[in-house]
């Protein structure tokens, strides 16, 4: 239960007291990750399937699916992608450019890091709703619990923190890496299944795309590890973010 309070009171806004602010917890609720993925995806791909059917066109229910995650994580992963696209794209040594991703403000690279994520995100939904409300409401789904899985990837044994204190501080080397596999493994197979429901086809679609986006994530964690020197809370954002969009998008590519 420390795990679970821990995974929904750190990545989304339902109720959920934090009791243990310590390693043994947050290992425990980065394993814990791709359960609030499934609430949250849950949530999403209900409203949005439930405006298809009452008549909404796929680009309202996929901008419905869209915000809802934004609006169960205050932002906060959002911003941590905005933050990390202005770390990186600074050109600055390490110390100057975890700086720059304290500020309050976003910069220009934030920005435009934003902008085209959440495009891509919406126009991707689009794509699956007007495929059906079943194909954007699991679509939504798999995104958000595959998203939720990079965390847990990116708190592995091995994964230093970039500050002494934070988030990332606190679950930066936590998750063995045996935990992790078997966590994956158990994740793949829920997305393989979800998409069994609608086709033979649509399984294999739904195991590729998570694969795709935890690639993805993977990328960008070793960019931000080599050039921040570790994890931080707004690196936990961005690699968030970016397996939820990349999945979206590798669903979108082959479709029946």
């Amino acid at each position: 239960m420390d795990g679970i309070r821990f995974a929904f009171g750190t990545l989304t806004v339902l109720p959920a007291r934090v009791t243990r602010w310590e390693r043994d917890a947050a290992r425990a609720g980065m394993l814990c990750a791709p359960l609030a993925g499934l609430v949250v995806g849950l949530l999403a791909g209900g409203l949005g399937g439930a405006l298809l059917l009452l008549g909404a066109g796929p680009l309202l229910a996929a901008v419905a699916s869209a915000a809802v995650p934004a609006l169960l994580t205050r932002g906060l992963h959002l911003d941590g992608l905005a933050d990390t696209a202005d770390g990186l794209g600074s050109g600055k040594p390490a110390e100057d450019a975890l700086r720059i991703m304290k500020q309050s403000d976003i910069g220009p690279f934030g920005v435009i890091t934003l902008l085209f994520a959440l495009l891509a995100q919406v126009a991707a939904l689009a794509t699956l709703y007007a495929d059906g409300w079943a194909r954007g409401a699991v679509g939504a789904v798999v995104a958000a619990v595959v998203a939720r899985l990079a965390l847990t990837h990116a708190s592995r044994t091995g994964v230093p923190a970039a500050r002494p204190e934070g988030l990332g501080a606190m679950v930066a080397g936590t998750v063995p890496p045996g935990s992790a596999v078997a966590m994956t493994a158990a994740v793949l197979a829920a997305c393989t299944a979800a998409g069994w429901l609608l086709s033979p086809y649509d399984a294999l679609r739904h195991l590729l795309a998570a694969a795709a986006a935890l690639a993805a994530a993977a990328l960008l964690l070793r960019r931000c590890v080599a050039r921040f020197g570790g994890v931080t809370g707004d690196v936990f954002g961005a690699v968030e973010e970016t397996a939820a969009t990349a999945a979206l998008v590798a669903l979108t590519l082959v479709r029946p």
